[in-house]
């Protein structure tokens, strides 16, 4: 129900909801308050008094604008709206005022600080500060804490408006960092001066205001202004979070999010914050031939040559990668179809239904879990598959919502759930007696569909969601799966039988599987992993920040990636590759450009056009049979080693090594 209230600020009449804060009817109304310690997606401190607003006929001093409600405001004597300024002379006094003590103990450390040029306590205090200052004691300092790898920490600069703090308890789940002390001796410190246990920690650098925490790899390696900046999509999960990517002459220099409130609010998981230096090493940056045994360098028109007579005439199957824009897998499946031969985006061995797209992304937005009021988790672990999720899975826990798992009791999800089951028998008999329930939100994990029974446990899952009049999604691990499953890169029985009697596997950066001895393997792909070291023949291709590309995430939504750079070498675009390997087949594909290639993509899928929305799937249940008995099984074993870009990452190593080293700890009492 809603109860709108009139208010008037800077002599504008306004009419808002009465819950919300002055500081937010003061945006509404295109007035800036400057704030250090409020921030929208966290609980409300009111503690660096820098929104201060004067409240005409309200006490004689200025108020809190972000811990004040526009209902609490009493209207004039002759119930005229509330009047709030906020350019007073009272107000403007007291913003020097708290500007003058923010500045008291704050070092001039502005040439040094990673975060000069994008600091707010720079900017507020141009804006909203006073000329000078009348403190003229020495400035305290205090120790700075070692919170691990990714975070770098100059306490000294810390003004103590604890957005770090209230980020690592409600949203990490983790309760590592508070504040100690009162007064002067107040300062925020980690329990026991422990490192964060936290894959989200690296968002506390961007929530600091000042430059009090800054990242630890960026460091003193290039000013704000010196950056080419970039807006793209992130594919180190499946969830496409909306990053920016920014890049000095052609180093990616550092990741940061971009708010996107329907897929990742403005939130990132740390491997995609950090995973920037594995694009740097390992790269593939020349083609490849094997030659008596051992790959040789080659020119492109004898890699492609090589490639081309290989494929000529034999079986030929083709595998995708995790990381692959959709254009480059539907030019390989144009490529595979005319030799008549087989293809497979489902490496991990996921059964998923072609062409049941309710079935293979399912019906819910990542949007739905906000307002769930329960949420049943199959086969998943969030946490590792797909962070900026889970934080969201935990933030509708914390507003209620409650959470059941069919899987291992042992998982640590950052907030309370209910085991209903290990594995496939529970789920059966739950499903069989579900009834109608408010807002459910059924999410199934791969580590429930990558064996034998797949289909059967996602038709049971979608008769728990139908029984539930609930809705449904499928946690895709790999950023290319759905792009991949609605071009039709599948075969009737999965990977065993695409590879079925194969001489020649033309593999698509698929670097999590082992391609046995005997077929002639041609590899593109962008590092030297697991795929390259296997192959006859190498073409070097671009990473993600490389070339313009199409990915479609968990839900269904295709969002458009953005070149922020160069491949290295003579590695070129995926689709130039396949579109010069077609030419030299004899069979060019019908494009030229990117652009052509996309129109030609549509008109066979017309949904990938509607860039950044969700498309309705429909509903299509699958036929209920039965199911096999057994547990499901974790899919991800290592979260910061999941694709060949981290795994050329020297940051991912020690954070893997670091998480290794945590989970084999032990505790006083051993």
């Amino acid at each position: 129900m809603s109860d709108l209230r009139k208010i008037i600020i800077d002599d504008t009449e306004v009419e808002v909801e009465g819950a919300m804060t002055l500081i937010q009817a003061c945006e509404e109304a295109g007035v800036e308050i400057p704030r250090f310690c409020y921030h929208e997606r966290l609980s409300i401190a009111g503690n660096c008094r820098m929104c201060l607003v004067e409240v005409v006929g309200g006490p004689p001093k200025p108020a809190a604008s972000c811990a004040m409600q526009v209902r609490d405001l009493r209207p004039g004597p002759e119930g005229q709206p509330p009047v709030v300024k906020t350019n007073s002379p009272m107000v403007k006094k007291a913003r020097e005022g708290v500007m003058e003590f923010m500045l008291i103990n704050h070092p001039l450390d502005c040439p040094i600080c990673d975060q000069g040029g994008e600091c707010d306590l720079q900017d507020q205090a141009m804006a909203y500060g006073m000329a000078g200052t009348r403190f003229k004691e020495a400035k305290r300092a205090v120790d700075d804490l070692d919170l691990g790898p990714l975070v770098a920490t100059t306490m000294t600069r810390c003004i103590s408006c604890t957005r770090c703090v209230r980020f690592t308890t409600e949203i990490a789940g983790i309760a590592q960092m508070g504040q100690t002390g009162r007064g002067e001796d107040a300062e925020i410190t980690s329990y026991l001066n422990q490192t964060l246990d936290s894959n989200l920690q690296g968002n506390i650098i961007d929530l600091c205001p000042v430059g009090a925490l800054t990242s630890k790899p960026y460091a003193f390696t290039a000013r704000p202004w010196e950056l080419t900046k970039t807006e793209t999509i992130d594919v180190m999960d499946a969830l496409g979070s909306n990053i920016r990517v920014d890049t000095k002459g052609r180093e990616v220099m550092r990741i940061l999010p971009r708010n996107h409130d329907g897929v990742n609010e403005e939130w990132i998981s740390d491997k995609t914050r950090f995973v920037w230096d594995g694009l740097r090493r390992q790269r593939l940056d020349r083609p490849y031939v094997r030659v008596d045994g051992k790959l040789k360098p080659a020119s492109w028109p004898e890699a492609l040559s090589a490639a081309a007579n290989a494929m000529k005439g034999k079986k030929v199957s083709a595998l995708v990668g995790d990381l692959a824009p959709t254009e480059a897998v539907f030019a390989l499946k144009q490529i595979v179809d005319g030799l008549e031969g087989t293809i497979e985006c489902r490496t991990n061995g996921a059964v998923l239904p072609a062409g049941n797209r309710s079935a293979y992304v399912g019906n819910a937005s990542i949007e739905d879990i906000d307002s769930a009021k329960k949420i049943i988790l199959v086969g998943t672990n969030p946490r590792d598959e797909a962070p900026v999720l889970n934080a969201r899975i935990r933030k509708a826990w914390a507003k209620g919502a409650e959470v059941v798992v069919f899987g291992p009791a042992d998982i640590d999800l950052t907030y309370d759930y209910t085991v209903a089951g290990p594995g496939r028998i529970p789920l059966n008999n739950h499903a069989g007696r579900a009834t109608p329930e408010e807002n459910v939100v059924v999410i199934v994990g791969q580590g429930a569909i990558s064996e034998g029974d797949g289909i059967a446990v996602l038709a049971r899952c979608m008769e728990l969601a139908a029984r539930h009049e609930g809705k449904m999604m499928v946690l895709h691990t790999a950023a290319s799966r759905v792009g991949a499953m609605d071009v039709g890169a599948v075969t009737e029985g999965g990977m065993d039988v695409a590879l079925e009697g194969a001489e020649v596997v033309f593999n698509l950066g698929a670097d999590e599987i082992e391609i046995a001895d005997g077929p002639c393997v041609i590899y593109q792909g962008s590092h030297g992993d697991r795929g390259a070291h296997r192959a006859d023949v190498i073409l070097p291709a671009a990473a993600y920040t490389e070339e313009n590309g199409l990915f479609v995430n968990t839900e269904g939504r295709p969002q458009l990636a953005m070149r922020a750079g160069f491949a290295p070498g003579e590695a070129k675009e995926n689709w130039a590759i396949l579109r010069a390997l077609s030419a030299e087949l004899g069979t060019p594909l019908a494009y030229d450009s990117l652009a052509q290639l996309r129109q030609a993509l549509v008109k066979e899928v017309p949904h990938l056009a509607k860039i950044d929305q969700v498309i309705d799937n429909g509903w299509e249940a699958l036929p209920v049979t039965k199911l096999q008995k057994g547990r499901f099984l974790p899919v991800i074993r290592d979260f910061y080693l999941t694709n060949p870009i981290a795994r050329a990452s020297e940051l991912m190593a020690d954070l893997s090594a670091q998480a290794k080293a945590r989970a084999n700890e032990k505790i006083a009492a051993e």
